[in-house]
């Protein structure tokens, strides 16, 4: 059975017989600087293995899983400094935070939980730029050694104004296209496998297309292998996305919708994406991956934020 636990009014944590899935902290006490936002830390596999990096030295802004985007409208809600045309990277008055306002619902029905979340992004001016619902469901899958974190996001523009959303790349900088659904691996994912349709593979497939990638990364101490698996959603405008991944430095994996061109969301309008991410004991195949993917409920691709 998959339980839940609330700390403070800070987090709430996800168990599954017994063993700490995922703690997802809507109320973060980092500073201005690295754009306070909700996010996933620790996350664990179904056998307990970490899979999740929080405040590293080399991008304290990094927290486990985080919607983060870097470039909205001239404002960074992804933390640290800002990339600049011509200038390379500043520390501007730009960063940016995600106010939690409240759950419609944390619900835990036998093998899956939901959270229902309402959020609002404000300037360092205090102005309320983006309203946002977001729903996060978690499932087991015990026969495949794998649990599903399912993240959909409707983000409303409520500025007064119309909103470009891009990054770096959109900038000028070339493969930085980082802005989205953001994972950053432990330190001994570095060197790891990535995986598509086509087989296995390396960093090369930064900027590259597809309906889905996977990251498999081994473990210090016993050597052991976990995987995680980013599956873009059909029904979102960039399918397949564009993909932000690296494996020399460090191990990080980002879905990026705005890698390579910029979104405008007009005032009043309302943008809605979807993802789904398995997280797996054990060095998965291409094949593997592909057969998660295809078992997806049809749900998760309906109309609105829902997810199977």
């Amino acid at each position: 059975m998959m339980a839940i636990t609330r700390d403070r009014d800070s987090s709430v944590s996800a168990s599954w017989r017994g063993k700490r899935l995922f703690r997802y902290v809507y109320r973060p006490g980092e500073p201005p600087y690295e754009s306070p936002r909700p996010y996933f830390h620790p996350v664990r596999t179904l056998r307990g293995h970490l899979v999740s990096l929080y405040r590293p030295h080399d991008h304290v802004w990094h927290k486990g899983i985080a919607w983060s985007l870097c470039e909205v409208g001239g404002m960074n809600f992804w933390g640290g400094p800002t990339y600049r045309r011509d200038r390379g990277y500043l520390q501007l008055d730009n960063n940016g935070r995600m106010r939690h306002d409240g759950f419609e619902a944390v619900t835990v029905r036998g093998e899956a939980l939901t959270i229902d979340e309402r959020l609002t992004w404000i300037t360092p001016q205090d102005e309320a730029w983006i309203s946002e619902q977001r729903l996060i469901t978690a499932s087991v899958r015990p026969d495949q050694a794998a649990w599903r974190l399912s993240f959909a996001t409707r983000m409303r523009n409520v500025s007064g104004s119309d909103i470009s959303i891009g990054s770096p790349t959109t900038e000028g900088r070339p493969d930085a296209g980082y802005s989205g659904l953001f994972w950053r691996g432990p330190r001994s994912f570095s060197g790891g496998t990535v995986l598509t349709q086509d087989g296995p593979a390396g960093e090369e497939l930064m900027g590259s297309r597809g309906p889905w990638l996977g990251f498999v990364g081994q473990h210090d101490g016993s050597g052991r292998s976990s995987t995680l698996l980013f599956a873009d959603n059909p029904a979102n405008f960039c399918f397949p996305t564009e993909w932000f991944v690296r494996t020399s430095i460090y191990g990080c994996v980002c879905p990026a919708p705005f890698f390579s061109e910029v979104y405008d969301l007009a005032d009043g309008e309302t943008l809605t994406l979807r993802y789904d991410v398995f997280i797996a004991d054990g060095a998965l195949t291409a094949g593997d991956c592909a057969a998660l993917v295809a078992d997806l409920p049809q749900a998760s691709t309906a109309a609105g934020v829902a997810v199977g």
